[in-house]
Formats: structure tokens, sequence, C-alpha cells
């Protein structure tokens, strides 16, 4: 008989289960189980990464959460009856199912937080449709009531539920620990209920930890949640119950009684049928005057930025074929909204006194961009590649950053709420794990340990390194875990915990604007701590990206302090010398400013004050803006080696050679040495006849050393060479210049945009 788990806890559970999303479904798989839930405690945090993994093997993800019910959640007094609360457990059946759940999750975060998230039985009638709800393990209003003697209440709460989520939509839940009394009254209870009102019944585990021999290490979890010592007598534990992730044959043999608990597993897992849709943008709607297109307009306001950028001058007709290329690829992918939103608040921002960055990243590539005024480095003029912002072949959504004032970014982002509404704008969760250091530290108070044993453990581990790699590489570390069994003990207990999350908090600058509100495809909550506030439930981490694979605008408004001292400087010589100074106007070849540089006199300015970069910039001897773009790419750990080689081509001091004649037009910038990936898409470009957007997948490819898609890459790359009429032995000697540079280069876009900042400061 089929077996599926419906009351799962991962280690989203924050501090309450121990299992990461691919431990539980490679034991689901060994348990050969075809399904699996995943229901955690009033959150969908690792619903996209679930559903992607449980794909990625086969297993057929079912979305749920467990959360907590009271009387009224918005009661929040200091009183027995408002700190009371019960466990449900609610699982998706369709998509109405998934939003009710995410606007259920939201209003018990956001307005039910008492102690916990908490809904109450008026929120659950308004949104139940889609839903199917279990009662709870022994936590549950239905067992509670069972547990305390009142089965005539528990009979009536269940004929609630019943009633509220609809016939077929409410199960009562049995649990596996028949050893526990508890257990046993709510089971024999539940049971009764059944028998009297044919309320199906279902089996379940509530699993915290996957194997057995777990047990003592999701305790161990709960003491660093509720900072306590396992010898402490009071204290919350689960250690009197099994709370193990068991077999299908286990279940139906505890349950061998009541198989219809068993199939009814199987019966819910059918009726569960939601899938996430990945790869579809959401963009939201740009207030468009009547009669215009979200590419019309754009195009109308390339136009008017045409005229004002070039002032006086022709408009060329590289800039025009350029303005045109890039509106045609922005029609096609259907991001006009998106340049429309952006253009809008920056200059707003401008508008009003803030002082925003001549761009960040890649966007700085884009003409469009520079004509609507988000970026103010002209990409034609200092060869910046769009492709790298916006690939036309291979299509997902653009990321545009911004620098803004630290001291005014706050204004923006209220300017963003007030112009698409709060509700369609929310800022981004971020989690926080258990590094190894700190895991060793969060165990050792736990267990009880001197504070010495835990300190001396945890300096013996590099920083950024696991534990698994320091017992293989640090022989210091691994005589002391051989040797001391206390040690021991707490290593192996902190690699059980290393890489859990930890708590959840506010990304520093992550924000998303959606079309409709922003319940309609994540939960939101509010995080505590330093920055309060309102965040989503999915993150944007480049472990899953939640955000961006559910096709969210999500975009950074980051604070830059040496914004901030530009825009003070702005305001003290307009008071002091009645004078208004437009920065983005300021010459870029200014004697005074390249002496200043030439000098090392640097302090203070942006991204060149170090000791190192001062020592660099005496030697370089900076003339023009492109030395301190190069500057800034090099100088980072790798590069910084080639700096060098850049300074002595400067002066002349050594030959620069190149591998073929191509290589010079490409190269002669930055004296023959790669600085930027930007020049790895145009050696592409010009020797194997790739296009950019060819280019861009190349870079893409190399730089994250997937080996079967370089090995792919090296053979195209060389074919198209010698299609070129490049040599064989030329053309691979170019590849294997390429391939390690790809690795350290950097954006060329991102580092101008800096170098103009640190000019400007």
């Amino acid at each position: 008989m089929q077996f599926t788990h419906l009351h799962v806890h991962s280690h989203y559970s924050l501090l309450t289960a121990l299992p990461k999303l691919e431990e539980l479904l490679a034991q689901a798989k060994e348990y050969k189980m075809t399904s699996l839930a995943l229901t955690d405690t009033s959150a969908l945090y690792g619903a996209v990464e679930f559903y992607m993994k449980a794909k990625e093997v086969g297993i057929k993800p079912i979305f749920g959460a467990e959360i907590f019910v009271c009387e009224n959640l918005h009661s929040k007094n200091n009183t027995a009856e408002d700190r009371r609360r019960h466990q449900l457990v609610l699982l998706v059946k369709n998509e109405t199912g998934y939003k009710n759940l995410m606007k259920i999750i939201s209003i018990a975060q956001l307005d039910g937080f008492y102690y916990k998230a908490r809904a109450d039985k008026k929120l659950l009638r308004q949104y139940h449709e889609g839903l199917i709800a279990l009662s709870g393990s022994l936590q549950g209003e239905v067992p509670s009531e069972v547990i305390y003697g009142n089965q005539e209440r528990a009979q009536m709460v269940a004929l609630e539920y019943e009633e509220i989520f609809g016939k077929g939509n409410f199960y009562l839940e049995l649990g596996p620990n028949f050893d526990y009394e508890n257990q046993m009254i709510a089971n024999q209870g539940l049971i009764q209920i059944h028998r009297e009102t044919n309320i199906p019944l279902v089996a379940t585990s509530d699993v915290h930890y996957v194997k057995k021999e777990h047990a003592e290490i999701q305790d161990i979890l709960l003491c660093i949640r509720d900072n306590k010592k396992i010898t402490d007598k009071e204290r919350l534990s689960m250690m009197a119950l099994d709370l193990s992730m068991r077999s299908g044959e286990e279940m139906t043999q505890i349950f061998k009684d009541f198989p219809e608990a068993i199939s009814n597993t199987q019966v819910i897992a059918d009726a569960c049928n939601f899938t996430i849709h990945l790869g579809e943008n959401h963009l939201p709607s740009f207030p468009l005057p009547e009669g215009k297109t979200a590419d019309t307009f754009l195009r109308e306001l390339c136009e008017i930025g045409l005229t004002k950028r070039y002032e006086g001058q022709i408009i060329t007709e590289e800039q025009r074929t350029r303005m045109d290329y890039e509106l045609g690829v922005i029609e096609k992918t259907g991001f006009a909204s998106y340049f429309l939103i952006v253009q809008d608040f920056v200059n707003w921002a401008k508008e009003n006194g803030v002082v925003v960055g001549p761009g960040r990243g890649s966007a700085a590539g884009s003409f469009v961009a520079y004509l609507t005024g988000i970026t103010d480095l002209d990409p034609i003029k200092y060869i910046l590649l769009f492709e790298r912002f916006l690939n036309p072949e291979r299509i997902s959504m653009p990321d545009i950053d911004m620098d803004f004032a630290d001291n005014r970014r706050d204004d923006v982002l209220n300017y963003v709420r007030e112009k698409y509404g709060n509700d369609h704008v929310a800022q981004i969760i971020t989690f926080g794990t258990m590094a190894a250091r700190a895991a060793i530290r969060d165990v050792g108070r736990a267990l009880g340990f001197p504070y010495e044993i835990c300190d001396k453990t945890s300096k013996m581990i590099p920083m950024f390194t696991s534990i698994t790699k320091a017992l293989a590489e640090v022989p210091e570390f691994q005589k002391w875990y051989k040797e001391n069994a206390d040690a021991k003990k707490l290593i192996d207990a902190a690699m059980k915990v290393e890489g859990l999350v930890r708590h959840a908090s506010m990304h520093a600058c992550g924000v998303v604007i959606t079309k409709d509100p922003v319940t309609e495809y994540t939960p939101l909550q509010r995080v505590s701590g330093t920055r309060v506030g309102v965040v989503t439930q999915y993150a944007n981490s480049t472990k899953c990206a939640a955000v961006e694979k559910i096709g969210l605008l999500k975009m950074d408004f980051l604070g830059l302090r040496n914004l901030t001292i530009i825009q003070n400087a702005l305001r003290i010589i307009r008071k002091t010398r009645n004078e208004i100074i437009n920065i983005e106007k300021i010459p870029i070849d200014d004697e005074l400013t390249f002496k200043l540089l030439q000098d090392a006199h640097t302090t203070g300015v942006f991204q060149l004050e170090s000791s190192g970069m001062k020592r660099y910039l005496k030697q370089l001897k900076p003339t023009i803006f492109e030395d301190i773009i190069a500057m800034v790419a090099l100088y980072r750990p790798g590069p910084m080696d080639y700096i060098p080689d850049f300074i002595s081509g400067k002066h002349g001091t050594k030959k620069i050679e190149y591998l073929h004649p191509s290589l010079e037009p490409i190269l002669q910038n930055t004296y023959g040495v790669a600085v930027y990936q930007e020049q790895l898409m145009q050696i592409a470009r010009e020797l194997a006849g790739f296009s950019y957007g060819e280019a861009d997948v190349l870079r893409k490819a190399v730089g994250k050393k997937i080996l079967a898609l370089v090995v792919e890459q090296r053979e195209k790359f060389i074919d198209g060479c010698i299609k070129n009429g490049v040599q064989k032995k030329v053309a691979e000697k170019v590849f294997s210049f390429i391939e390690p540079f790809a690795g350290y280069g950097f954006n060329r876009s991102h580092a101008a945009c800096y170098a103009l900042i640190g000019y400007e400061t």
C-alpha cells in the first residue's frame, strides 16, 4: 500500500526541525515514495526550492504549512486565552488553495502575530477554498480537547473544521507514537470521533528529522532556539516522541488496524495537484499616457533622451542604430515596462535632490538606460555591451540595481510604494545559516561545554571552511577531534547543524514590485532586528533565487555613503558659493583631479583609498579615465597579479605582444592585459564570429567552469576561428588565454560606473 508523508518539517521550521530539503527527498526516494509534502511552521520559505528539487528526483511535491489557530487573531492581551493557540496542517490542492494559503500565512504573520503567527477560524472560513486541513499533532485543537477529557467538545470542534473546509477536506490526524500516553489517548478519541461522524482518518509522523538517531541533535537545535542547555529541566523537548521519517512499510505496520489511515494519505496526495509556474514574468503595469503602449512610450522617452544627452550635436547613425537595436530586443522580450518603472523612480530621485549613482552592474551597458536617465555613462563612448546586460539569445529578467545617497534611499522607496501601492511593494527576506564556527559555539552552549573548549575548537577552523573540510585538511583540528572525547561529541553534533537556517532577516537592498498585490505571489511577514519591516517569504539567494524563478520584478535599492558625501558637498558649495554644480556634467579630464590621483591623495575617495590601491596609483600615474576603470577592475584577489603588467604596459617598460592581430584593438586600452568580461565577448566576436549573445553564453560557461559546457564552447570557438581564417593552433592558444581569465574578468560596465563615482568624489 502506497504511503505519503503529509506532515513534514524541514530546517525552514527555524531551529525546530533538522532536515534539509534534499535530505527529505533522498529519504523519500529511498523509501520508493512517489510524493511528499512540506509543511513548515507558518511559512512557505522552502516551497520553490522544494518544488524544483522534487521534480529533479521524480517525486510529486505537495505544498502546505503548519499554522496556529487562536480564538481571535486581533486580540493580543496578556491573558491565557490570547496565549492559547492550536496547531492545524493545511495542504494545497490547486492554485486557488495556494493563493489562499499565502493570504492566511500573510495575515497570520502581519496581523495575528502574538508570540507566534496566528490565524483564527474566521480567517479560515474566508480562505478555505482549495485547501485540505489535517487536525494536527498533539497540539491540534481536536486532539488537545481529547487529551483534556473533553470528548464531546473535541467532536464539536472536528465537525466545525469539517464545516469550514467542506466534507472530504478535513482529516483526523493519527500519530504513530503509541508508547506515548497522550498519543494513545488522542488516537483513541480521534478514532471514536471518526466512527461517530465519518470524518476520515489519516496517518502522519510529524517529521522533524530523517533518521531516528537524529533525535538528540534536534533536541540540541531546540536548546539553541530557546537559549537553553540540554541539562535544563524546565524546557521544551520532543525526545519522548519519535519524529523521524518512517518508511511506508513501518507506518503501514503501525496502523495495520486502520488501513484507511494509510490509504487516505494517497487519496490526499492524489487530490493535491498544484504546480508552481516558473519562468513566467509578472511585471507590474506602468501607468501610461492615453493611446500609448509601453514600447511606444519608451521609444518616445529615448527620442527625448537623444536630444538631451547630445544637445547641440548631430545624432550619429551609430547612436540611432544602437537605440533601435536595443528597443527591438526590449520589445521582443517584453521588458519595456521594466525600463519605464526604473527610469520613473530614478528621475524622481534626481528631480528631488537625491544623488543617484551613474549606474551599477551590467545595466550601464544599455544605451536605452542611458537615454532614459537610468544610467549616466555613455555605453557607446566607453564600449559597454548591451548583451552583457540583456542577452537576446538567452532571455532572463534584466537586473537593474541602483545606488542612492544612503540618507535618502528610504525616500525613493516610499515614492515607489505611493506610486504602485503599499501592497504591491515589499522588501525581500534573506536567511542566515549556521556557519562552521558559529555551529560549534551554538552546539557547545547547548551541551553545556565550557567556553574555553568551544572557543578553542571553533578557532581551529579556518574562516569560510566547513567542518568536514577542516577535519580533512587541518592536522591540529584532526588531532583534537581524535584525542578529546568532548571535542568529538561537539564536532559531530555541530556537523549535523552546520548549514541549517538559523534566522530570517531583511535583505539589505532587495525590493519586489508586483502587478497584483504581493500576496498573490508570495506570503509576507515581518522581521525583527536592526531593520524592521515587511518582507517576502521567498528569498532571492544564489541557492534558489525563488523571487526571480517565480517571475517577480526584483531590484536592488542600495544606499551608498559616498553618494551622500557628494550630495552634502554639492549642498555646501551651493550655500557657501551660491554655485549649482550638475555632477553629471563635470569634465572627465580635469588635470588637478588626475594630479591628486597620481599623488595617491585618495583618502576617503570611493574605491581608491586602500593602502594597496594608493601604492599602485603612485606607480601607475593615471592620466585618463580608462586607467581608473582598469584599476577598479584589477584591484581584487586574482587579477591583482596582473597590475604590474598593466603598469609596465602603460609606461612602455614591457613590450606588449598579441596572440593575433585582431586582439590589439580589443586589448590596447588595457595594455595587452585582459581585464574585462566584455573583452572576452569581443574576442569571441572578432575571432570566432560569435554574436554578442553567443559570446555572453561562452562567458557564463567558462566563468562557471561547467566542464561539459566548456568543452562544447571550446569546440564552437575553435571551429568559428578556423572559419574566419585563424589557424587552429592560434585559436587553441587564444581559448587557453581566455579560459582562466573568464574566472576573474570583471564587469566593465560596473567598473566604469564605480570609477566615475571615485572620480567624482
